[in-house]
């Protein structure tokens, strides 16, 4: 998700204050800073908002990931002998990606 003043700052930079929702006349620029007009900012928000979008896989993936926790104990049985668990935790990532593609 992304805000307007997300898109505000990405478009000057620098230090800034303001509200999250806009508009940009409320906003105080620092630094020598030139307020974008309208049209940019909706612009801005519209490819943050795109990009965010694009990564929804990786949000729906890392819930379904196996825990660290998980991970670590089957890697340490893998080195002493047992890869039971490891080959279940590789099946499982393999299934939470296959359930989640990453966008080509």
């Amino acid at each position: 998700m992304t805000s307007y003043f997300k898109a505000v700052h990405s478009l000057v930079g620098g230090a800034m204050s303001g509200p999250t929702d806009g508009p940009v006349s409320e906003m105080i620029f620092n630094d020598g800073q030139t307020p974008p007009t309208e049209e940019e900012i909706q612009a801005k928000l519209k490819e943050l908002q795109d990009e965010y979008d694009s990564k929804q896989y990786q949000r729906d993936r890392v819930t379904s990931y196996p825990s660290i926790q998980d991970v670590v104990v089957a890697l340490a049985e893998k080195e002493e002998g047992d890869d039971t668990m490891w080959k279940e935790i590789t099946a499982k990532r393999q299934k939470v990606k296959a359930d989640n593609p990453k966008p080509e």
